[in-house]
């Protein structure tokens, strides 16, 4: 199972984690896999606290940091003020009304909704890569095209490498032509924001578009066979993400849990609703409301995240006690949710995958010898 991505990390298994939960990125990290922790829901304080708690559990392992720099960066020097100016009262009416159709409560007195911004914006992503340069990382990602420049220099003027995502061979290109070490090939069947091809047919074409920059593939990977799958693609590693939401480790909310566990492969939408850009989310009243008939539209990114901010806080908050907001709770997820039906340790995940890679592997060499 070892490919070149091993060395380049120092990692035992080519299996990349994504999680927002520092508890699973310590875990895959110290399993022989390389947690990479979501930035974009902290604040600087906050990421600054979750990696040093990262630092003391993970055991000298080696893990990475995932950012998300806005395609569209018009806005990207607005103050938080400006861009609320920016969203139309008509979306925030709406908003209302779908909350109170399914009678959401409002926040308690006192406690506010989550940052809407974070690291949506440059300004905000910009702050997190230093933050994570401060700490012993082995990878940057950017989830949403490549880091600037700077921030790609700097990276590799502290000892880790970047990698970027990227749903076409066009996009991939230019990531390499920005600096980036490694490319995931994020098919379709992705959780979060993901493009329109499978990754059956996307990571060999990203494969041959930037040979020999190395490529890991996400979209459709839970299990340690499709692991095999993506290797016998041309991929050097797998990127994994909706797996780890279930785990004991995960930090998901029970009543998302709940849903997952129970959720089929065709329960997932691609949907502008999260962040104003295409993501696959499970599909809830939530998300059939923002893509029906009715719907004022999403907003582009950042303002459509901003705009949720409140909605998503509130739902969250009551999802165990009031039924309108379990209906509309969503999340980022992939179609993998459908063989996501217990809840599992990091460790027995970890164990599945590397295994099922083993047998999967040892079939194809009985198979190629006749």
């Amino acid at each position: 199972m070892r490919t070149r991505v091993c060395e380049l990390f120092s990692i035992e298994y080519p299996i990349f984690a994504f999680s927002h939960s520092r508890d699973v990125v310590a875990a895959v990290s110290r399993c022989g896999g390389l947690g990479v922790f979501g930035a974009v829901g902290y604040s600087a304080d906050e990421l600054e606290n979750e990696l040093a708690w990262i630092d003391e559990h993970i055991d000298g392992k080696p893990y990475g940091v995932d950012i998300v720099v806005p395609a569209v960066e018009k806005a990207a020097g607005a103050e938080k003020i400006d861009l609320e100016a920016m969203i139309p009262e008509g979306h925030r009416q709406w908003v209302q009304d779908v909350l109170r159709r399914y009678n959401v409560p409002a926040l308690p007195e006192g406690e506010s909704a989550t940052e809407g911004l974070l690291g949506w914006t440059l300004e905000n992503a910009t702050r997190q890569a230093e933050i994570a340069f401060a700490h012993p990382i082995k990878l940057l990602a950017s989830a949403l095209g490549p880091p600037p420049r700077a921030t790609v220099e700097e990276a590799h003027r502290r000892g880790a490498l970047v990698a970027a995502l990227a749903g076409t061979p066009e996009h991939a290109k230019r990531h390499v032509e920005a600096g980036c070490d490694m490319i995931v090939a994020v098919g379709t069947e992705a959780g979060g924001h993901t493009g329109a091809v499978s990754t059956m047919v996307l990571v060999p074409q990203v494969v041959d578009a930037v040979h020999p920059v190395p490529v890991a593939a996400a979209g459709g990977i839970g299990e340690g066979r499709q692991v095999a799958a993506a290797l016998a693609l041309g991929a050097e590693a797998a990127w994994t993400g909706s797996i780890w939401l279930t785990t004991e480790e995960s930090d998901t909310p029970p009543a998302v849990i709940e849903k997952l566990l129970h959720a089929g492969s065709s329960d997932t939408v691609r949907s502008r609703a999260m962040t104003g850009k295409t993501a696959r989310l499970l599909r809830t009243p939530w998300t059939d409301a923002w893509d029906g008939v009715e719907s004022p539209g999403a907003l582009p990114m950042p303002l459509q995240f901003l705009l949720n901010a409140d909605a998503m806080s509130r739902m969250h908050r009551f999802a165990d006690e009031s039924e309108g907001a379990r209906e509309l709770v969503t999340s980022p997820v992939g179609q993998i949710v459908g063989s996501m039906n217990r809840v599992r340790s990091v460790d027995d995940v970890m164990s599945e995958l590397v295994r099922g890679f083993g047998e999967a592997a040892g079939a194809l060499h009985t198979a190629a010898s006749g």
